[in-house]
């Protein structure tokens, strides 16, 4: 397809060659020969009227022009990809699509891995990718890279639709040897006890739960700091530690681990799990089934 008299299929190739800053691995990304991809990255030199790319040692660096480019170029393959998701029927049984999920590990554990399993009878040839959440990945998802966002309330983005999937209590879960248990526990008992805490993505986000106990103004002996969730049984298992988990996720842990799980000694927030999709993406019929299957999945664990 020509526009103006530019291929846009060089468009895609643009995108790839500002993303990698390599020609080489550009090529291995567009699936060409690397003297192809050279000769795409020419005729894109041509028509723009502009280097776009040049060499500065041994890396290739974007010219201020293709720096503006790039974002416009993103949101216009963006833009025809939503076209073709709407015009499309979507047929989840022979569909080979590729969806792109965001949400933490414990939501991950808790809600996909029963989605995923489905996917396998009802849906075998789609393919999904799990992210943890970061900034950049907040980034894709405002670009429509991110199919769907799972995760806290307070995580969502003021300028897209989004729909509750399901309220969760929170408990405290440790090793069920931990003497703490043998009675109710109380928060003195709670406050004393040593804790292990989960900081969510490469900036060591606070999770809900740590974000909420600092709002309560309980100041616990943290001993260790997890890099996930999905850490904590090897870290609480044949010690005194605690921590304060989903309570969903804790009876996952407990039916698996030498764990126990209780409640705990005062009142809590409760955490209200969102699902959230990309205000161009409405229409998307593949996403549309994607969301109902995920409340499916939701409203038959209850």
């Amino acid at each position: 397809m020509r526009l103006k008299g530019l291929d846009l299929n060089l468009l895609v190739a643009l995108d790839i060659l500002l993303e990698e800053r390599s020609v080489s691995r550009a090529a291995e990304r567009l699936h060409l020969s690397q003297p192809a991809a050279s000769a795409a990255l020419a005729r894109l030199r041509d028509y723009f009227k502009d280097d776009l790319l040049v060499l500065n040692g041994k890396r290739l660096i974007p010219t201020s022009y293709a720096e503006e480019l790039l974002p416009e170029v993103k949101r216009v393959i963006q833009q025809v990809d939503d076209l073709i998701a709407m015009s499309t029927e979507f047929d989840p049984a022979h569909s080979e699509r590729f969806f792109h999920l965001m949400t933490s590990d414990s939501i991950a554990t808790v809600l996909l891995s029963p989605t995923i399993s489905a996917l396998q009878t009802i849906a075998p040839g789609i393919k999904v990718d799990i992210r943890l959440p970061e900034d950049t990945l907040n980034s894709k998802f405002e670009n429509g890279e991110i199919d769907l966002s799972l995760v806290p309330q307070e995580f969502l983005s003021p300028h897209h639709p989004s729909e509750l999937l399901y309220e969760e209590s929170h408990v405290i879960v440790g090793w069920d040897k931990n003497p703490v248990f043998k009675k109710p526990l109380t928060e003195d008992t709670f406050l004393d006890s040593s804790h292990v805490t989960v900081s969510i993505g490469p900036n060591s986000t606070p999770s809900f739960t740590e974000r909420n106990m600092q709002k309560m103004g309980y100041k616990r002996r943290i001993d260790i700091h997890a890099p996930h969730f999905s850490s904590l049984p090897w870290l609480l298992a044949n010690t005194n530690r605690l921590a304060v988990i989903q309570k969903r996720l804790a009876m996952k842990f407990a039916s698996v681990f030498p764990l126990k799980y209780a409640p705990l000694p005062f009142d809590f927030p409760v955490m209200h799990v969102m699902l959230q999709y990309h205000a161009a993406r409405e229409k998307d019929e593949g996403l549309k089934w994607l969301r109902q299957l995920v409340h499916k999945t939701v409203t038959d664990s209850l």
